[in-house]
């Protein structure tokens, strides 16, 4: 039996919950969960908010643990090793984005907590090809969440070809963009941070930020016009995004990893004249996974977290509920 916390109804506490998963299909892995990060995903899913949910729900998607059993199939992965586990927890490996080593843009790709259980528990099960192995050098403790925000960042820096030098912005520092700060500093780009506050404008310097605008003052806005080559917005509020397309330079790129609650009104004029993009991004494939990991264990990059044991699993739920977790919270087995 696998024991987990599980909601019971949408928006409800976590409690206790035990299930049997049968036996370990051909093509899986069982994991050993030693943490599990604790994402605005989960609190979406548990609380129902997509209409995606399933009761009882155990969310978690962020796992790091160890491979305690293999399928019949599976040869990459040996018993005791340290690995990790993000978002998808299986693809079809035989469609075009499959073969091409775009398994997050798989049509069949299936989340991890999306009609099955996750993380939040002592062990999980998950295809093989969708479980990656820990760099020697990673800090275990808090890598749970580079498994999904650390790749959410880093994956545009992949697909649209960022290169040292580039002008880079980062919208938003929390739980997203506190880690694109880092990524994207240690790329050799040049940072600058949107922020709203005092407190946040010293921290993005500290992690990365070569220079900070307030998001709060248009005129400060203006002042940045023609200057960027990409945008990276990881917020989830309306913002004027006429104004923001105007700092990027021609050719640049507004690229969104937050999801804005309000449909975006752009006139297709302001993308002409400077031949401007807005595109979006999700997580990353298993192999933009391992290196992003391997990137961050030679930068020393890490989440700022919170860590709490499973079961104070409520009181992170609650804070993170309140905006109050800085960065990223980490759930944690006693062993």
């Amino acid at each position: 039996m696998i024991h987990a916390y599980a909601a019971m109804a949408a928006g409800e506490k976590l409690q206790p919950f035990e299930y049997d998963p049968g036996e370990l299909k051909v093509d899986d892995v069982e994991i050993e969960i030693d943490s599990s990060g604790l994402c605005h995903s989960d609190l979406s899913m548990i609380n129902n908010e997509w209409g995606a949910s399933r009761y009882p729900l155990v969310a978690g998607h962020e796992v790091i643990g160890r491979i305690t059993a293999v399928g019949e199939s599976v040869n990459q992965f040996t018993i005791g090793q340290a690995v990790g586990l993000g978002w998808h927890s299986g693809y079809c490996n035989d469609c075009q984005s499959c073969h091409q080593d775009d398994q997050n843009l798989c049509a069949q790709a299936r989340p991890t907590i999306i009609g099955r259980h996750g993380g939040f528990a002592d062990r999980v099960r998950a295809q093989a090809s969708s479980v990656v192995a820990l760099p020697d050098g990673i800090d275990h403790t808090s890598a749970g969440p580079l498994f999904c925000g650390g790749v959410t960042v880093f994956n545009p820096i992949v697909q649209f070809n960022v290169k040292p030098g580039d002008r880079v912005a980062i919208i938003g520092i929390g739980g997203l963009g506190h880690l694109a700060l880092q990524f994207f500093s240690a790329w050799g780009c040049e940072v600058t941070a949107f922020t709203s506050t005092q407190a946040k404008t010293d921290e993005a310097l500290s992690l990365g930020a070569s220079d900070t605008l307030n998001s709060r003052d248009d005129a400060a806005i203006k002042s940045a016009r023609n200057r960027f080559d990409m945008i990276l917005s990881t917020v989830n509020v309306p913002l004027d995004w006429a104004l923001y397309l105007q700092t990027l330079a021609p050719k640049g790129r507004l690229n969104f990893v937050g999801i804005p609650v309000d449909p975006m009104a752009i006139r297709v004029q302001m993308l002409l004249g400077k031949q401007l993009s807005i595109s979006g991004s999700p997580v990353g494939s298993p192999s933009t996974i391992s290196q992003m990991l391997a990137f961050a264990a030679k930068h020393d990059i890490k989440p700022v977290i919170e860590e709490y044991a499973f079961s104070d699993i409520n009181e992170a739920i609650e804070r993170l509920h309140h905006g109050k977790v800085r960065y990223r919270a980490v759930l944690s087995h006693a062993r």
